[in-house]
């Protein structure tokens, strides 16, 4: 049986420069490796030209070197957001989006290959978990979208395909490897995690007390409507989230952000606002409101102007922090997971597949 190769590219400079000594290579040369991979971004070894062609030779035989394939783009015509699928190294496919602000960039990236939390409104649980993604494979979208663009990433968002804490210890060095003074050094506090509300993971995470900003996808105001909606209430109760949040903001004191995609004649009427509200009631936090991504396998639509504007103000009326999120990218599949299940649509039509 081959044995599986080291995936270097996750790993923090301590850990390669253990590795490095394990194969009898000097301590100097991991970082040389890691400045390769993290600040210049290179794309193979074959760019590393310090170091030997034999230590070239023996990486390319002994490790596992992430980098991801554009395999297709689409680009907005209205602002200029750009959504990329990525080929990872074993066929499967991800979804990244690079979206240009007057603050800076954002990328949001995927986490994993699918989603098991079934959520109605993302395009990425229809086929249900593939795998987790390497923290390797979360970097590299970055990296791959900075050359491709040429243009610096401000912010990120773990808001794409997956459920970060469903892959909690990649996640985790990801994030560490990403804020490290000796890659990218973005700042934890310009970097968005994105969760369904699993509960523990929730906790952990604030026992690390990083300063990032966490994201609850809410989406309904109380446990039988979001029972409809996210399969994961059947586990996690509304009042079981609200606790884990409050324990999240006395250990990192950082404000959460609750997400509330608005589904017409679902969850965006005054009575789900007012609720809404009182839930919220008294919490350092901030309230997204998201115009819901129509995708034809659900038959969610997106709530009229009037009803968005009328459940912002009720919110407001009541103290609550709102926005409306801006509509990036609305012309390209919009919902996570659309271009990589339509790209899956053509690769089985083009195998005579159904």
């Amino acid at each position: 049986m081959q044995q599986e190769k080291t995936d270097i590219k996750s790993m923090n400079l301590e850990e390669l420069k253990s590795y490095m000594e394990s194969i009898g290579e000097k301590p100097f040369r991991a970082k040389q490796l890691y400045q390769w991979m993290h600040e210049k971004q290179a794309a193979s070894f074959d760019e590393m030209t310090n170091l030997s062609k034999s230590l070239q030779e023996k990486l390319k035989n002994e490790c596992r070197f992430v980098s991801l394939k554009q395999e297709a783009v689409q680009i907005s015509k209205i602002d200029g957001t750009r959504k990329y699928l990525f080929a990872l190294d074993d066929g499967n496919v991800i979804e990244s989006v690079l979206m240009r602000y007057k603050h800076g960039n954002s990328v949001c990236i995927s986490s994993q290959v699918g989603c098991r939390m079934g959520c109605r409104f993302f395009a990425s649980t229809l086929d249900g978990l593939v795998r987790g993604l390497t923290p390797s494979e979360m970097l590299d979208q970055i990296y791959r979208i900075q050359t491709i663009s040429g243009e610096r990433v401000d912010n990120i968002v773990i808001m794409g395909s997956g459920e970060p804490m469903d892959n909690f210890q990649n996640v985790v060095q990801f994030l560490k490897l990403i804020n490290s003074d000796k890659g990218l050094h973005i700042s934890a506090r310009n970097i968005t995690v994105s969760t369904c509300g699993l509960v523990d993971k929730i906790r952990e995470l604030a026992d690390l007390q990083l300063q990032i900003t966490l994201a609850i996808s809410l989406h309904a105001p109380n446990d039988e409507l979001r029972k409809t909606m996210m399969p994961i209430a059947n586990k996690y109760s509304i009042e079981q989230i609200m606790e884990a949040c409050r324990y999240y903001l006395k250990q990192t004191g950082r404000r959460i952000s609750f997400e509330y995609s608005l589904v017409k004649g679902v969850n965006d009427t005054q009575e789900c606002a007012e609720q809404l509200s009182g839930l919220l009631h008294g919490m350092n936090c901030h309230v997204n409101l998201i115009p819901v991504n129509p995708i034809k396998e659900r038959d969610y639509r997106q709530s009229e102007k009037q009803a968005i504007a009328a459940f912002k103000n009720k919110l407001e009326r009541n103290g609550i922090n709102v926005t409306i999120r801006r509509e990036m990218g609305r012309d390209i599949d919009g919902a996570c997971g659309q271009l990589r299940n339509k790209y899956m649509e053509d690769i089985d039509e083009s195998d005579g597949g159904y």
